[in-house]
């Protein structure tokens, strides 16, 4: 009997049961198609990570003793589609079972699905052995529920897996230091020089180029510096509990001018390739809280834990408990196009100015960065939500559905109704002031309101207000707002949506 199994590109886990021994009678694949590189375009950053990883994950299986077929893109062999690739392996080495991990993106998922019940051999899948979570325990927890609160659940983490627990109650006496860790930074504490890796991939950059893929974003050197092996990623791990961990919690949502990413720990990339667990993140940072517990506040802890064992393996719950339908939710029925000038990073505002650029040329921005500002901007011009979603996948290194779809759609641009987030997550220009130096520094007057200098955040945000009364008006997180709404000159409100009709008419101009 001989065995083919699949490996995707996000289930590089060398720790996998599946590779526990060397079998002759199994035969492992792994395919770089352009069905993965064109059904969305991606940031040429996102791309070259994906191959170069892949890459080195069939050489760490090779060298450990295991048979891979591995087919490069330009390879004459590759069909560049999924199951004809599989259909002619399963043909050429008279394949007598098909085996593979279960996806985490449901098109794939589907994909699969469907392709194994075509098959005259026998198949059969096992899970990824990463998360900490299966696909369906969210929807269990929250079975017959109304609302599926994040807050709820990750308690229920902490619980069950005894994270930051005395005995049932939380460590500190505090289920949540969010209020902790809303500081903005202004250089009075140092962020230590970033861990980067030198990994060269020129013949990756290469094989790009001569394949014809379309991509977005820029990249000048021929090394890429995210982590593309497991032992790459427990170093970057290992270098953010010495270096970063100390201040994560107090600067999470900061954004500056002159740091791209802060105290964050740029292991995303990496743990959505699944190079590194959740459980090996969380078991390392724990340790090493235990260790120098005197120099470490539980807030920086605490804000941290919460992102990988709480909206992580949340996000991922939600995504499955309302996939596929959850892919066209557009609630607010917003429609407008998406600026060009995410595409240019070319804009009068300072603010989205520098989180556009830094995603154009690193593939990388923080959660506040992706919510608050990008995020926030798109719903406050009614953007249509196919198209954010269109942008936010292609342009982040770790953007795997998965994961993209239920914060895009969800947590940012509220397309869902509310099912991830208790409101909309809309600001003026005070809330990018409060968090940023990006106002300082702006052509616009995060001050002012109508005024040809005034912030657009301002206007667009009191237009937003009024233009979704009738889908937001009864939401309870909503109504102080909605009752200065109520309040406000009837005038200055005309003036406030006239000039957020021309900002989004006219967004360019911007």
């Amino acid at each position: 009997m001989k065995t083919l199994r699949l490996i995707l590109g996000d289930q590089l886990n060398i720790k996998h049961s599946w590779f526990k021994e060397a079998d002759d009678n199994v035969l492992y694949c792994m395919f770089e198609m352009r069905q993965e590189t064109d059904y969305v375009k991606h940031h040429i950053q996102k791309v070259i990570g994906f191959f170069s990883a892949m890459r080195q994950f069939s050489q760490d299986l090779k060298a450990q003793g295991h048979n891979i077929i591995y087919y490069h893109i330009n390879d004459t062999e590759n069909k560049q589609h999924l199951t004809e690739n599989l259909n002619a392996l399963i043909q050429h080495h008279q394949i007598n079972r098909f085996e593979y991990i279960l996806p985490d993106e449901y098109r794939l998922d589907d994909q699969l699905n469907t392709f194994c019940k075509t098959l005259d051999i026998a198949s059969n899948h096992v899970t990824a052995e990463h998360f900490y979570t299966s696909r369906n325990d969210l929807a269990t927890f929250f079975e017959g529920k109304k609302q599926y609160l994040m807050e709820n659940f990750y308690r229920d983490m902490r619980k069950k897996h005894d994270i930051l627990m005395v005995g049932d109650q939380p460590e500190g006496g505090k289920w949540n230091y969010d209020k902790s860790n809303r500081n903005k930074w202004q250089g009075d504490v140092e962020i230590p020089h970033y861990k980067w890796f030198k990994n060269d991939v020129s013949d990756v950059i290469s094989d790009i180029e001569i394949s014809g893929i379309e991509t977005i974003g820029n990249f000048t050197t021929q090394t890429f510096s995210y982590p593309i092996t497991r032992a790459q990623a427990l170093e970057q791990l290992k270098y953010f509990c010495q270096e970063l961990l100390i201040h994560f919690g107090t600067y999470q949502d900061a954004m500056h001018t002159n740091e791209t990413y802060l105290f964050h720990s740029r292991l995303s990339f990496a743990m959505n390739l699944k190079l590194i667990s959740p459980k090996d993140i969380v078991t390392t940072v724990m340790n090493y809280y235990r260790k120098h517990g005197d120099d470490i506040e539980i807030s920086q802890v605490e804000g941290f834990i919460r992102q990988i064992i709480g909206w992580r393996e949340y996000m991922r719950g939600m995504y499955w408990a309302f996939m596929p339908d959850y892919k066209s939710q557009n609630q607010l029925n917003n429609s407008n196009a998406l600026a060009d000038f995410f595409w240019t990073g070319n804009t009068k505002m300072n603010c989205l100015k520098h989180a556009i650029t830094n995603s154009l040329d690193n593939g990388y921005a923080h959660h506040i960065q992706r919510l608050m500002i990008t995020g926030n901007y798109a719903l406050l011009t009614q953007t249509d939500p196919d198209e954010v979603d269109d942008w936010y996948l292609g342009i982040y290194v770790d953007a795997i559905e998965w994961v993209q779809l239920t914060n895009t759609r969800g947590m940012s641009q509220y397309a869902d109704g509310g099912k991830i987030a208790t409101k909309p997550y809309v600001s003026s220009g005070s809330y990018i002031n409060k968090m940023s130096n990006y106002c300082s520094e702006c052509h616009y007057n995060h001050k002012k309101k109508t005024d040809d200098n005034a912030c657009p955040f301002n206007s667009l945000y009191w237009n937003f207000l009024d233009e979704k009364r009738q889908e937001l008006s009864n939401n309870f997180r909503m109504k102080m707002m909605y009752s200065v709404l109520d309040k406000m000159d009837k005038t200055q409100l005309q003036n406030l949506k006239e000039r957020a009709q021309h900002i989004i008419t006219n967004q360019d101009e911007y």
